[in-house]
């Protein structure tokens, strides 16, 4: 009887850790680093552009946001066309963006939401994606610009939830249930 007891206390602490040990991973805490953060992700189907590469003089570039709009709102990157994540929406992004071969970035708050967006866009034939390694997140990190609906620079960024915004380290974090206030 003892035995039975023992190895039924051992599988519920076995299956208690299995839960928080999911839990933590869910949430974003397991990760040491943001490449670790996007492997868990991200299926690495679109190749990634650095912030330091945007952010260089070259060629036309179209950028396209793919958070949502209240996201955008509080900031984006210079010229960056919004079209979302929740609603986004396949043919009037088309219509944007005539030529299947132009340049085009994807970003969202740190590149996962980037990439299922990228790869929306690559079943519709866009042959030159890229998605912005560490999103806005790591672009405010390494102290480039953003701009706010009226297209003037600022400081704060909509850090999604406390969770994730442990991987925006600079600038003004702006949470949900702060918009909600105003």
């Amino acid at each position: 009887m003892k035995k039975s007891s023992v190895y039924d206390q051992t599988l519920n602490m076995r299956t208690f850790l299995f839960y928080i040990s999911v839990l933590f991973s869910f949430f974003g805490f397991s990760q040491d680093s943001l490449n670790e953060l996007l492997k868990q992700y991200n299926k690495n189907t679109v190749p990634y552009i650095s912030v330091q590469e945007l952010a260089m003089p070259k060629t036309e570039v179209v950028i396209l946001d793919t958070r949502e709009e209240p996201e955008y709102e509080i900031s984006h990157l210079k010229d960056a066309l919004f079209v979302g994540y929740n609603h986004f929406n396949l043919e009037q992004t088309m219509q944007r963006l005539q030529e299947k071969n132009q340049a085009i970035v994807v970003y969202c708050s740190l590149g996962i939401r980037s990439e299922t967006i990228a790869n929306r866009l690559k079943k519709a034939g866009y042959s030159n994606i890229k998605n912005l390694y560490g999103g806005i997140f790591e672009w405010k990190n390494n102290d480039f610009e953003v701009y706010d609906s009226e297209d003037k620079k600022t400081d704060s960024i909509h850090a999604f939830s406390k969770a994730w915004s442990k991987w925006l380290t600079k600038g003004t974090k702006v949470y949900p249930k702060d918009l909600k206030k105003n």
